[in-house]
């Protein structure tokens, strides 16, 4: 497989769509057959044996959407697995916007999961010969526990990586910030992966306690948004890039950064036929912004076709770095981490978060939008703001947005995670935006 990536990923976009087609056949003839979930909607959307498959036809299946998939459950499951597909496995997503999802999937779909992540790695050069940590959320709440975490023998799964690597550790995100610092500081790692939000708060409690493990060469952000001030920061603070990953938890990978350009990210497409479209359903533009929508090519146990992550994101130009992959500039979160106006305008926030350290002892923040004028910053502080403080830091943050939302402060101990393990910065409490 990695012989086919390496080539594949220099293949023109035209080739590269083709073949995704004709996999795409493969996948529309099975569903058909042994779905009839699929057969019924296939059949709706004009769709029938000997027709020509393009994006014009393709575009005419619905979107499915993710309380379509809850609903269906095991409607959308193949009957009939071909045999060198192997076992199904199952995925259960963690529900972090309150709508978990069920999936099944099966070894082949696994295996090329497997040879993307690997071809991530090569992509970023990483010596596999070095010592790789991570700090996340498990599945099990008694898996790597601080103070210590858990020492494991390699960096992980001998599927994915089929020759020896160095050794790897992992610690629980139950673990505090100041915990996290030790641990990482004792273990002293090559490579570091977590998610954006953790990894923010990690660094600057790091710059601010002068902690620098000395054999950091690189971290690996995943499955949230990689604000820009971060990469800014951790480069600042420890010397070392990010290599950002999109992915999302039923399908797996779906874009990996290009080792030539670090606000580039290169859709997977030998296994994901990926589509941002616009409100009306149409394909954006490099420059646009739309929904991500989603088949993975290659699970035949349960297929999602036409499958809406709930993520936007904005599309980029054909990379100079010379691969014919599709390429996304910013994944831009969901539609709960956008700023409604009073207009019906709707933006992605961004509060200048890099200041504000400079302004008040601030550890973490998180801005709710609680009506159309009005927002609640939720900081946790190391001392209460004095009112000149908050005085500044209002201001500072208005600079920031496209009206002068009212905005009132409140004070917790720590800003909670989703059960997704994840911390977001802004979440939209407005459910009916005004029409435009």
């Amino acid at each position: 497989m990695q012989h086919r990536l390496q080539d594949s990923q220099w293949w023109r976009p035209e080739r590269l769509r083709q073949a995704q087609f004709e996999q795409l056949k493969a996948l529309l003839r099975h569903a058909a057959a042994t779905i009839p979930f699929y057969a019924e909607r296939l059949q709706q959307a004009g769709f029938h044996r000997g027709m020509v498959l393009d994006e014009a036809s393709w575009s005419q299946l619905p979107v499915l959407t993710r309380p379509e998939v809850q609903a269906a459950g095991n409607k959308l499951l193949s009957k009939d697995l071909p045999e060198h597909h192997g076992r199904r496995h199952e995925i259960r997503t963690s529900g972090s916007t309150g709508q978990p999802v069920r999936i099944v999937t099966s070894d082949l779909a696994q295996t090329w999961f497997r040879a993307v992540g690997l071809r991530e790695a090569l992509w970023q050069q990483r010596d596999f010969s070095g010592f790789f940590a991570v700090i996340r959320k498990f599945e099990r709440s008694d898996m790597a526990l601080p103070p210590d975490g858990e020492d494991l023998p390699r960096w992980g799964d001998q599927r994915t990586y089929p020759f020896p690597t160095g050794k790897a550790a992992r610690l629980s995100l139950l673990a505090s910030v100041a915990q996290q610092a030790d641990w990482l500081m004792r273990k002293n790692p090559h490579y570091l992966l977590t998610y954006p939000s953790n990894l923010a708060a990690l660094a600057q409690y790091c710059g601010d306690a002068g902690m620098r493990p000395s054999n950091l060469r690189q971290v690996l952000s995943i499955a949230e948004l990689l604000p820009p001030e971060t990469r800014t920061l951790v480069r600042e603070t420890w010397g070392v890039s990010i290599a950002d990953v999109y992915s999302c938890k039923e399908i797996g990978y779906l874009a990996l950064q290009c080792p030539a350009r670090e606000n580039h990210l290169h859709v997977q497409s030998e296994t994901v036929l990926l589509e941002v479209l616009d409100e009306q359903g149409r394909a954006c533009r490099p420059g646009e912004v739309g929904r991500v929508v989603v088949t993975p090519l290659f699970n035949f146990a349960m297929p999602l076709l036409r499958y809406a992550v709930g993520d936007y994101a904005k599309v980029g130009a054909l990379c100079d770095c010379g691969r014919g992959l599709p390429v996304l500039e910013q994944v831009q979160g969901r539609v709960r981490n956008m700023l409604t106006t009073p207009d019906g305008g709707r933006y992605w926030p961004s509060f200048g978060s890099r200041r504000f350290r400079e302004i008040a002892p601030i550890r973490q923040h998180q801005f709710v939008q609680k009506s159309l004028q009005r927002l609640q910053g939720r900081l946790a502080v190391e001392r209460p703001l004095t009112p000149e403080e908050e005085t500044t830091l209002r201001a500072h943050i208005l600079t920031r947005l496209p009206i002068p939302f009212e905005i009132d402060f409140v004070y917790v101990d720590e800003i909670p995670i989703s059960a997704a393990g994840k911390l977001e910065n802004f979440i939209s409490e407005i459910d009916n935006p005004p029409p435009r």
